[in-house]
């Protein structure tokens, strides 16, 4: 029995944990982007196009990030982000200081 309650009070902790939102910016940092990525970085959504900056002010530092081999001279970066609460994630690729890729 004792077994069983501390389960469902460590079930109840890591659905918290994933629904949690916490705000990674202030009003003046994002008020010189774009009136569409200001609305994504608010909603906590990334889209193609975005900067490594943007990402950042939407969902925060990436649980993993990989410097891969540069293409034809431009920068890459793999991002990745992961989910406690429910079992999901994120990768994301930047070419060349923009977001190329979402899976």
């Amino acid at each position: 029995m004792k077994k069983a309650v501390i389960f469902i009070i460590t079930l109840i902790f890591l659905s918290q944990v994933g629904c949690t939102k916490s705000i990674r910016y202030s009003e003046e940092e994002i008020k010189g982007f774009s009136p569409a990525i200001q609305e994504n970085i608010k909603q906590g959504e990334v889209a193609l196009g975005m900067t490594p900056q943007h990402v950042r002010y939407a969902w925060g530092a990436p649980d993993s990030l990989k410097i891969l081999e540069p293409f034809e001279g431009k920068t890459r970066e793999e991002w990745i982000y992961s989910t406690i609460g429910v079992v999901e994630t994120k990768l994301l690729l930047f070419y060349d200081g923009k977001l190329m890729y979402i899976k």
